[in-house]
């Protein structure tokens, strides 16, 4: 699967994006189709801790799946959002077996 990885206001470093692109081909397991998958880190200027913000949006047949979190973390947010992502693929997966 293709990633994009776009970080905006800062320079994400290549540990990073190693990170998560082995997460995302994880997502492969549960969901075999995904086309692509492109992934948003922000940084907002706020005083809050949790102010790093992933998106992630992949490209599947039939339509797109968007997760967006808020944590502390890079790392944290992907992990979030990746389960996040497992659970609609699986989801998407049942409702697609049970209309064949």
């Amino acid at each position: 699967m293709k990633v994009n990885v776009q970080s905006v206001n800062f320079n994400a470093d290549q540990k990073l994006i190693d990170f998560i692109q082995n997460r995302l081909d994880k997502l492969e397991h549960f969901y075999d189709k995904i086309i692509y998958a492109d992934v948003f880190l922000k940084v907002q200027k706020t005083s809050e801790k949790e102010n790093k913000i992933t998106e992630i949006l992949l490209s599947i047949p039939g339509g797109d799946v968007i997760v967006k979190k808020k944590c502390r973390k890079f790392e944290e947010c992907v992990d979030e959002s990746i389960s996040a992502l497992q659970r609609q693929l699986i989801k998407k997966k049942e409702k697609m077996s049970t209309h064949v």
